[in-house]
């Protein structure tokens, strides 16, 4: 028995480590695919981009974790189910749920970890994804010099060479200098130009130059002639200010109050506190509406003549004199302009706080759901490997896409109907794992009992028994 269980132990942890990481592995390129045009040509070091994808593969793990379950679930049994050592195994008096109960542990020991990693080790690595992400965003292009094109990195100034040299040598600089506050461009053209750079300025030594320098002068009505100054050096410094193009790292704590970097009890208290938000919300715009329909009754307390409600049954304008209508609906008009203006911010108040107040839900759910997907994957590809009895990368693939695919779309329609209110957050995070359950129980049954559910000649022979009742006389 210890060796059947170690048998099919390591049958399933090898394909499991190496679907794991080919998964992984598939995830990170469309996620350089995705964010590629943030990382080329800003100078990144080799390093930041390996924390930023390091950092991106934890929420990968959502996926691939899932995905690589059900992969290597049916890989193992299907492969044990072509070797026929299934039918050894059972023909030894063991069955099916006995064969599987040591990776029934593996699978509830890898969703308790799923689960700690998603409450303690996610909300960290998606705070230190987001901040670097933020600084990679935001952090410029890379100043680099082209020959014979005029380079704008620089604010305020466009800066040409014609020739570069191997030793860094520039050959005939131009640069236009528009920092100036008249919206006349200063013009330098050097002969030849050094550059070298430190931290934050960016220093161009230029020798055997011109500088134009075009001003107002004593623009008048009698004299509208404007003053350009001309100037030949020998050399000179040009700085420039580079600080904008080195990536500075921002304060992670200003991105700790998001809802994919909290755990199960940041979680609670950020839904707590939107939940009060939200009933201050409404509080504050019931009494403020209140005013425009509050019945002012100036006559109540100093009388004891009661009178019963008078009921309109006609238009109630005609009990208006016909002198005072015009003026009553402007007023009501006023009234009506005045209620809309102040619902309509109250109103949007009121839905962005909803919505965030849903996403705290389904993000609360969603520490669950990943633990709940493995074992619910796990009932779905082992009893279907077993079926199939097909191993190695051919058919257990295609079965493995179909299912996750199916369980990826019904996860996905349900999230974004959750998002919008239309489906309970509760419901719309585990709606996938309700439809599919069934299933898995299903094929779990028919595992057991050895039926032939995907066996192309199972259901050639009933084609074929079913032509011939058809063709006797």
């Amino acid at each position: 028995m210890k060796k059947i269980h170690l048998l099919l132990l390591k049958a399933f942890i090898r394909p499991f480590i190496v679907t794991f990481f080919i998964v992984m592995f598939i995830l990170l390129m469309l996620f350089l695919f995705k964010y590629v045009d943030d990382l080329i040509g800003k100078g990144f070091e080799w390093y930041t981009i390996l924390e930023l994808m390091y950092y991106a593969s934890a929420s990968n793990v959502s996926m691939a974790l899932p995905l690589s379950v059900l992969l290597s679930s049916i890989m193992t049994f299907g492969t044990l189910g072509e070797n026929y050592e299934l039918v050894a195994i059972k023909s030894a008096g063991i069955s099916l749920q006995k064969a599987m109960m040591p990776l029934f542990v593996l699978i509830i020991a890898l969703a308790i970890g799923s689960f700690v990693f998603s409450d303690y080790m996610l909300p960290k690595a998606n705070l230190k994804f987001g901040s670097l992400l933020w600084d990679i965003r935001n952090k410029k292009l890379s100043f680099l010099i082209k020959e014979g094109i005029f380079n704008n990195s620089i604010p305020g100034y466009s800066i040409r060479v014609d020739k570069k040299s191997k030793d860094g040598i520039l050959h005939n600089v131009m640069i236009y200098d528009h920092t100036n506050t008249s919206g006349i461009a200063k013009i330098i053209i050097a002969k030849e130009g050094e550059m070298s750079s430190n931290d934050q300025f960016l220093l161009l030594k230029l020798k055997d130059g011109i500088r134009y320098e075009e001003s107002q002068g004593r623009n008048t009505y009698s004299n509208p002639r404007q003053e350009l100054t001309r100037m030949r050096f020998g050399e000179t410094d040009q700085k420039f200010d580079i600080s904008s193009f080195k990536m500075s790292r921002t304060n992670e704590q200003d991105f700790r109050g998001n809802t994919q970097m909290l755990n199960l009890k940041g979680l609670v208290k950020k839904r707590d506190s939107l939940s009060n938000e939200l009933d201050s919300v409404n509080k504050f715009a019931a009494t403020s509406i209140s005013t425009y329909y509050k019945q002012y009754n100036f006559v109540k307390g100093y009388t004891k003549i009661k009178t019963k409600p008078r009921r309109v049954g006609k238009n109630i304008l005609d009990l208006i004199p016909s002198s005072k209508r015009l003026a009553v609906i402007q007023t009501s008009i006023d009234l009506a302009t005045s209620i809309k203006q102040t619902t309509s911010g109250r109103i949007t108040d009121h839905n962005d706080k909803a919505k965030n107040i849903i996403r705290v839900k389904m993000e609360y759910q969603r520490k669950f759901t990943l633990a709940a997907s493995c074992l619910l994957l796990f009932f779905i590809g082992a009893p279907l490997g077993a079926i199939i009895r097909k191993g190695g990368l051919g058919l257990p693939i295609v079965m493995a896409i179909v299912f996750f695919l199916l369980y990826h779309i019904i996860a996905t329609v349900s999230e974004k109907s959750a998002t919008t209110g239309s489906l309970n957050s509760f419901f719309g995070m585990w709606l996938s794992i309700f439809v599919l359950s069934p299933l898995g129980a299903f094929l779990t049954y028919k595992a057991t009992v050895d039926s032939a559910l995907f066996d192309i000649n199972y259901f050639k022979q009933i084609a074929v028994n079913l032509f011939k009742r058809k063709t006797q006389p």
